[in-house]
């Protein structure tokens, strides 16, 4: 591999896969967001850490500094570009939708037009989503089923359908990344395990959604990180790779697990609240081609994840009490 771009370094997932391409590989890789970077116990690659020579940091926004992004690249000229950039929360994308798509169906699709010609770019990487999917049943990696019901989902669609139509128009190189729920630690204190987790430790009550009773798998960061790493170097153009824990269950089920793990009742500790209409009921995904064709396989249990998950909360707990525990929305 050569030079590595990664838009949305600042982004849970983004920040980990900076991290893990400082670790496994000694290549340079540069990190773009449109926010400045967040202190380093929300990124991995600067906790407990110098900051490595190999890594640069840029503050640019996709949609109103998009010019100076490609003179950017140009410059530097990866070989590589994994995005992560988008606005991401399912639930708040109703309150401001055309903010989603204006990134993920506008500025996205607008970026990766703006590459098509460039001769150094040899892989584009999308990261994509499962929600893409709805209520579709069929999770398969080869399927087109799309069948969106938030905002969010629909403007991932439209940033989808766009680069494959950039696929088959120009061969541009893409390949989609469609993970289900990624957990891990430095994640946003908003999300289920850490807000659990902090909750708990709190003795503030766990709010359950329509009782928990919502399915969903998880992974572990790490074995998103591989995974992308699998696909930059063996995956096909064209394709979409799904990546699974393989542990589907209820998320009563999840917090049942974590009150165990903290010595917490689980009725106690929780409590039964108004389901999210947009909710879908289950989101899973077949991981046969990563399998197959990448020899991929998740690594991390979700048991021993979550113990992590507690432990990096526990010696963090101060300074985590200084941050909010709900989603804060960037335009």
């Amino acid at each position: 591999m050569g030079k590595i771009a990664i838009l949305g370094s600042n982004s849970f997932s983004g920040s980990h896969l900076v991290d893990y391409f400082l670790k496994n590989t000694d290549q340079k890789i540069i990190g773009i967001s449109r926010s400045p970077e967040y202190p380093p116990l929300f990124l991995p690659y600067l906790y407990r850490k110098e900051r490595s020579p190999r890594f640069r940091f840029f503050q640019l926004n996709i949609n109103t500094e998009l010019p100076e992004i490609i003179r950017l690249l140009d410059r530097e000229k990866p070989e590589i570009i994994v995005n992560f950039a988008a606005q991401g929360n399912v639930q708040h994308s109703w309150t401001n939708p055309m903010h989603w798509l204006m990134t993920n169906a506008i500025g996205i699709p607008n970026l990766a037009f703006n590459l098509k010609d460039k001769n150094y770019l040899k892989k584009y990487i999308q990261i994509s989503t499962p929600e893409v999917y709805g209520l579709c049943r069929n999770y398969r990696e080869d399927s087109n089923c799309y069948n969106p019901s938030t905002p969010y989902a629909v403007s991932k669609v439209a940033g989808d359908l766009f680069l494959m139509a950039m696929f088959k128009k120009f061969e541009f190189p893409v390949s989609f990344i469609r993970s289900v729920n990624v957990y891990g630690i430095h994640q946003q204190l908003y999300r289920i395990i850490s807000r659990t987790i902090i909750f708990l430790q709190n003795g503030t009550k766990v709010p359950l959604h329509g009782g928990g009773r919502a399915h969903r798998s998880f992974i572990h960061i790490s074995d998103v990180c591989n995974g992308i790493h699998r696909v930059i170097l063996g995956g096909k153009t064209g394709e979409a790779y799904h990546f699974s824990g393989g542990n589907t269950m209820e998320i009563r089920d999840l917090v049942k697990l974590i009150c165990q793990k903290m010595n917490r009742d689980f009725e106690a500790s929780t409590e039964v609240t108004e389901d999210r209409a947009d909710q879908d009921p289950m989101i899973d995904l077949d991981c046969s081609r990563a399998k197959e064709e990448l020899f991929w396989q998740p690594q991390i249990k979700l048991s021993d994840g979550i113990d992590e998950v507690i432990q990096w909360i526990n010696e963090n707990w101060e300074e985590i009490t200084r941050y909010p525990f709900e989603y804060v929305h960037q335009e």
